[in-house]
């Protein structure tokens, strides 16, 4: 039997999803049992970051569950990834300037203009980031994720360098900076040795 967990298609419930294997009906498995060295707590709570997870997983699953015709994730592909960021940005909060706009390329526009509010790139990064983890830990194999497929990585750069040039912003990678550790002392010679 295989562990991949199957978005419900059938289910009404937005958050539902079964693991073909177990039966069960969460989307993510139980967090480990706390440490020997952590005092015992009586839930165990998730971070942020994973409870953002699981709702954009959740979210993604409502997705193919009203796709015409529906998808099963194993049939998700980085087509239907792409088709999912472009229905995300009629939600979006992020005024991209057209070429045609007389404030395109201004970071600081002084008027409004009725150009469209997108996505912002990097919480598109975001979200595939955490779509590509949760697609692994819910038994995806990582050479069938369709959150790391080439298409996907592509648009992404297409949307930042866009975003970018719309807003007169240039985008540049930044760079770790690397601990400066001075250099050791030489030995000094009129060091006396006390035994």
């Amino acid at each position: 039997m295989n562990s991949f967990q199957e978005f419900d298609s059938s289910s009404n419930s937005d958050t539902k999803a079964i693991n073909l294997s177990a039966g069960n009906t969460s989307n993510f498995p139980s967090p480990p049992p706390p440490s020997s060295s952590s005092p015992p707590s009586s839930s165990t709570t998730l971070s942020r970051y994973e409870n953002q997870k699981r709702r954009d997983w959740n979210t993604f699953g409502q997705y193919l569950r009203n796709h015409r015709p529906p998808l099963s994730l194993s049939r998700c592909s980085g087509a239907h990834v792409l088709e999912f960021l472009r229905y995300l940005d009629q939600f979006g909060k992020t005024k991209v300037h057209t070429h045609l706009c007389p404030f395109f390329g201004h970071p600081n526009p002084p008027a409004p203009c009725p150009c469209p509010l997108r996505q912002a790139w990097g919480s598109l990064d975001a979200l595939i980031g955490r779509l590509r983890a949760a697609f692994e830990e819910n038994g995806g194999k990582p050479e069938a994720n369709p959150f790391g497929a080439r298409a996907v990585r592509l648009y992404l750069r297409e949307v930042r360098d866009s975003q970018a040039k719309a807003r007169g912003i240039s985008y540049e990678k930044k760079k770790r900076k690397r601990p400066q550790h001075p250099p050791p002392l030489p030995p000094s010679n009129n060091a006396k040795i006390v035994i």
